[in-house]
């Protein structure tokens, strides 16, 4: 089957890499000159099934207000007049309740733990490298309310199989031993074993490259319209022309819901912002050994190589790209608290992309009502996390074969009912 994937990050590059797996003509679009050059191009590293939990739950209402009051406070709200902005709002709150972030987590760790095995099985058949480590997440509690607060969490960590350790002050710094400098800052944490690290935009370049032996992959070149001839697909009209073909898949971020309304399609996802830092590292001594979050600041330090990304902050602004200082200055805070001397942070790299977020938290992957038209989007912070099992899984349904695991809940069709 001739497929058009609409997108190159690492949701397009991984679903045409199984795509063209199972035997099928591929050719993706891009109207970057290259991959993975939006949201994957530099986001906080982390592969983390153990986090996988949507940002709706109960009391997120409360820790929202506190944390918009927050010095260096993990959320910013830009209001704009854009309704699709209060919609999705709206419908967030809505999730906001123990019932519903129990449905919407049983839905997205599956997916998870399953993106990560495919992931581990991939590297291991083609030795990509993407500066990735295998050496876990800590989630860092800098007061014991924090600490005492995890009960719920670790519950639904033991419920999914999920590999956990709950560490006192020693405990964090024998995982992570720079943080033995700043040891008074901080009381316990919670230690996923399980999860993994890495550059998503190497990784994205790496695969797009063994790809293209049998994928096409077209960059600069623009989707003006999703054609389709009667209740099928017939292909997209593009700044190239029109390119036929009897199935779509569109996996671009943020900016898929525009592509599928002109076909009667809604999906809610919005961009939610997100910035990171990156910066050469000096003092490998004083840096991380994997990923540790601030869970105060809900950010997350990562050693990347010979790097340190930071990433964080959740910005509901629209479509903004603009690199506000107030923006930088909670993640320098974070860093130069925690990990002093690991990096010149006036000299890192700043950076923002727009996570594409669902209101209740899993992903859209699945058909659409119209027959060969297929969409994977909606991740929001967890992209790279689930990248390789949406892909694989995108391919399965499109190729009409049951996958691995069972996605029926995660298809567009859940906002329909």
């Amino acid at each position: 089957m001739r497929v058009l994937v609409i997108g190159s990050g690492v949701i397009g590059a991984t679903t045409a890499w199984y795509l063209a797996r199972a035997g099928h003509e591929v050719i993706v679009l891009d109207r970057q000159p290259g991959p993975a050059l939006e949201t994957s191009y530099a986001n906080a590293g982390e592969v983390s099934p153990g986090y996988s939990s949507p940002w709706a739950g109960p009391g997120v209402p409360l820790k929202a207000a506190k944390w918009l009051l927050m010095k260096h406070g993990p959320l910013a709200i830009r209001p704009k007049f854009d309704p699709a902005m209060w919609s999705w709002l709206m419908e967030m709150l809505s999730n906001c309740t123990s019932t519903r972030y129990a449905v919407n987590k049983a839905r997205m760790v599956p997916i998870a733990e399953y993106s990560r095995d495919c992931l581990q099985e991939l590297r291991e058949k083609t030795g990509i490298a993407y500066d990735e480590r295998a050496k876990g997440t800590l989630q860092l509690f800098r007061s014991q309310k924090q600490l005492d607060g995890i009960n719920g969490d670790t519950a639904v960590l033991r419920q999914f199989g999920v590999d956990f350790e709950v560490l006192d002050r020693s405990g964090c710094v024998q995982a992570e031993p720079a943080l033995g400098r700043v040891a008074q800052k901080f009381v316990g944490g919670l230690r996923l074993p399980g999860d993994e690290t890495g550059d998503c935009r190497i990784f994205t370049e790496r695969l797009a490259a063994l790809a293209s032996a049998a994928v096409d992959f077209r960059y600069g070149v623009s989707v003006d319209e999703i054609v389709r001839d009667g209740g099928k697909i017939a292909g997209a009209m593009t700044t190239e022309g029109f390119i036929a073909a009897e199935a779509v898949v569109v996996a671009a971020g943020s900016y898929s819901p525009e592509l599928l309304a002109p076909l009667g399609i809604r999906l809610p996802v919005y961009p939610v912002k997100g910035y990171s830092l990156t910066m050469r590292l000096v003092d490998a001594d004083a840096a991380p050994v994997s990923t540790v979050m601030d869970e105060t600041y809900k950010i997350a330090i990562t050693r990347l190589g010979d790097r340190v990304r930071v990433g964080g902050t959740a910005e509901i602004s629209g479509f903004d790209l603009s690199l506000p200082r107030s923006r930088r200055a909670p993640l320098e805070h974070s860093v130069t608290d925690l990990f002093p001397g690991a990096g010149h942070v006036e000299n890192a790299t700043f950076w923002c992309g727009l996570r594409p977020m669902t209101p209740d938290g899993p992903p859209i992957v699945g058909a659409t009502e119209i027959s060969g038209l297929f969409v994977n989007t909606g991740h929001g912070t967890l992209g790279w996390t689930m990248a390789c099992g949406s892909g694989r899984v995108l391919s399965d349904v499109l190729s009409g074969r049951p996958p691995d695991i069972d996605v029926s809940d995660l298809g567009p069709a859940r906002y329909r009912r």
